[in-house]
């Protein structure tokens, strides 16, 4: 046994032998490298997400605001030069400012009525659907397995002078014998509505899904109606989710130009209508810039003063 041993140690630096040469286990790095490496895993799991947003989203911006400088005077065919020209700002304003108004009362419009179709809607589901709650969320979200562009077409069908819901609507005398939908703004409010209620209807089903019942059962014992139940307590506590879902609506509706387009006529173009012909028609690089950062800007201020007003800071 005492040779055995002996070779035993010869070999692998003895029973107990420890390190490197020993071949027992490592020592454990030090607590200073493992707080460092503790840091430094959030900003490793950041570096694709940023890498991303600065490759596509802050480079194209810084992109678009050069070219909103550039002489207005230029031309694709000649070139644009750098001229710092502040002023195709308030050129651009002063000429479209129709156009900015109208999209932002048409998203605001479908704003407010998508809040009133999503609001029971997403509370349906979340606190009544039962059984039915994942095949009610899928008919809410199948829709957007569609083009975007093949569904407003579709309402410019059901829209026509000719579809059924103009002929309801003339039996009923909601609408006169000699009246349309098609190409007005009311069609343009419906499309909008239509194409981004599905961005209402989620985040408030999220935020409706995880109310508490007891609270509204501690509501009900002192004595709350079940309206002053809702108004003191589920809306209250849904309001990430409202705020959430009016941004997610209001946001891309506002710069939407598709929907305008075909269920409106130039009357009803928007600022987003603008800014695409700016661009691809007009070829008019720098007020087409102009105008997009314009839009950019009072978003931003608007979604600001939103969230700022509502005292909900953490959707953002």
């Amino acid at each position: 046994m005492s040779v055995l041993a002996h070779v035993g140690g010869a070999a692998g630096g003895g029973p107990t032998g420890s390190g490197p040469a020993g071949g027992g286990p490592a020592k454990p790095p030090p607590a200073s490298t493992r707080r460092g490496r503790g840091r430094l895993l959030p900003y490793l799991l950041l570096l694709p997400g940023g890498a991303w947003l600065i490759l596509f989203f802050a480079v194209p911006a810084i992109q678009l605001g050069a070219t909103s400088l550039y002489d207005p005077n230029g031309s694709l065919a000649t070139g644009y030069a750098m001229t710092w020209s502040f002023g195709n700002y308030p050129a651009a304003l002063s000429a479209y400012w129709t156009q900015f108004g109208r999209g932002f009362l048409y998203a605001g419009i479908a704003t407010v009525i998508a809040v009133l179709l999503g609001y029971p809607l997403a509370y349906a589901i979340a606190q009544r659907a039962g059984r039915w709650k994942n095949l009610m969320l899928v008919c809410v979200v199948a829709p957007m397995f569609t083009s975007f562009l093949v569904r407003t077409l579709a309402w410019k069908t059901i829209l026509s002078e000719n579809g059924w819901l103009v002929g309801v609507l003339q039996d009923l005398h909601l609408l006169a014998h000699d009246g349309r939908l098609l190409f007005t703004p009311v069609a343009v409010v419906l499309g909008l509505t239509y194409n981004f209620l599905p961005f209402m209807v989620l985040p408030l089903y999220a935020s409706l899904e995880r109310l508490d019942g007891r609270l509204l059962e501690a509501a009900s014992d002192l004595y709350a109606s079940p309206a002053r139940a809702f108004w003191r307590v589920t809306l209250p506590l849904s309001a990430p989710g409202l705020v959430a879902g009016t941004l997610l609506t209001f946001i891309p509706a506002s710069g939407d130009y598709i929907n305008a387009r075909l269920l409106g006529t130039p009357n009803e173009y928007m600022i987003g209508n603008v800014i695409d012909s700016a661009f691809l028609v007009r070829l008019d690089y720098p007020q087409a810039a102009a105008l997009s950062f314009l839009l950019m800007a009072t978003i931003l201020v608007i979604v600001s003063v939103y969230v700022r007003r509502t005292g909900t800071e953490e959707v953002l």
